[in-house]
């Protein structure tokens, strides 16, 4: 017995805490940072919560983020400096939302980027947007209704619209480190912009009514040349780069009717097969999409049961999504002329020998890249009615 007490106790002295141990009334727990450069500093912006506005028991009915904003020569300084103001070092592990100025992402990101991808604090497994039209600052400092700490509301918004809608993509730090690093794809990123005056967003009267006055919401993708912004996709280049990149998980899309009118599909599945091949001498890339789906509304005068009607909408569907790619592609080639689709990349994995030899002169290779593109559409369902609702009353 005596032994093994001695040996726990020799144990003893090789065992320690935590040494990391961190204690949560020293710190500042961050949940968004935005990234702004102002003349040649940069100027980053926290968003804090305060502990005692998320609490139930000491809820004083103040705002539930604090926002600290400090500049220096680089992010890391920058950060450090804002202990001049907050009582609390900030602590970025809990961070869900990394937000980009426009006019820094127009220089390039790398450098701004490079504390928060070396830092052990920060996890990769956050958001990354791009502030349009106005400061990243600006972003963060707007008040949001259902989601009282905005760095959630922008999170989950994304995180939902991805889902839904597929004009957007949420993109992670890791994701964005590796586009921005791969030889064979260009990055992309969601825009975020405020509509309404930012100044009133920023106060807790926006969220007090029925229509906040300001909010903050997405807006299309921004497209990336190696680091720097280069340009905005439009609503619909954007779902045609979700379509490419086989990003899509649900959406719907109106298309036209045979004759006139709008009918609008529930895309409920897709799928989209890119394979890149060398073909007498130049790269060429060949897109298939399969989808499935549902008719979701119907505003002209069409009978589901009849016969050829489905099929009808089925080819009409595949036609105009064909023209959505065709537009985006022509977009991309033509006027930003970088390859966001990771084209090049299923280039190298088809023909790694050819793809060393064009690599160097990629932009110039996709500008001039035949893409052929197959859109097959399966329509499953037509929910309760066989008829828009209007004619089933006038038969009656």
């Amino acid at each position: 017995m005596k032994k093994c007490m001695f040996v726990l106790l020799i144990l003893s002295l090789f065992l320690t805490g935590c040494w990391d141990r961190r204690e949560l009334n020293e710190l500042a727990i961050t949940l968004a940072i935005g990234i702004d450069k102002v003349e040649d500093e940069y100027q980053v912006t926290a968003q804090v919560v305060v502990p005692s506005e998320v609490s139930m028991k000491g809820n004083m009915g103040g705002t539930t983020v604090a926002l600290y904003t400090a500049s220096g020569e680089t992010v890391y300084e920058a950060i450090r400096k804002m202990t001049k103001d907050t009582p609390r070092k900030v602590y970025p592990g809990h961070l869900r939302m990394l937000v980009i100025g426009e006019e820094l992402a127009q220089e390039g990101i790398s450098e701004s980027l490079e504390f928060v991808a070396r830092d052990w604090e920060f996890r990769s497994d956050f958001y990354v947007v791009v502030a349009k039209d106005i400061a990243a600052a600006e972003v963060l400092n707007v008040t949001t209704d259902i989601e009282s700490i905005p760095a959630n509301k922008m999170f989950n918004s994304l995180k939902m619209s991805e889902k839904a809608w597929a004009g957007t993509t949420g993109v992670t730090l890791d994701e964005l480190i590796a586009d921005l690093t791969s030889e064979g794809k260009g990055a992309v990123l969601t825009g975020i912009e405020v509509t309404g005056d930012p100044k009133i967003g920023s106060s807790k009267q926006n969220v007090e009514t029925i229509a906040p006055t300001t909010r903050i919401k997405y807006n299309n993708l921004a497209v990336f040349k190696e680091d720097k912004l280069v340009g905005w996709l439009t609503e619909k280049e954007s779902k045609g780069y979700s379509d490419i990149t086989n990003s899509v998980k649900t959406t719907v899309s109106s298309i036209s009717c045979p004759k006139e009118g709008k009918a609008t599909i529930e895309v409920i599945k897709l799928n989209t097969d890119v394979k890149g091949n060398i073909n007498k001498g130049k790269p060429e890339v060949d897109i298939n999409i399969k989808g499935e789906g549902n008719v979701g509304a119907v505003e002209c005068k069409i009978n589901l049961t009849e016969v050829g009607t489905m099929d009808e909408l089925e080819k009409i569907y595949e036609k105009e999504v064909k023209e959505i790619i065709n537009e985006t592609l022509n977009s991309l080639q033509k006027q930003y002329k970088t390859d966001i689709f990771g084209f090049g990349e299923a280039i190298h994995r088809s023909n790694p020998k050819e793809w060393n030899k064009i690599k160097e002169n990629w932009d110039e290779e996709f500008s001039n890249l035949t893409v052929n593109v197959k859109v097959d559409m399966k329509l499953r369902r037509t929910g309760t009615l066989t008829s828009p609702f209007l004619e089933e009353e006038r038969t009656k």
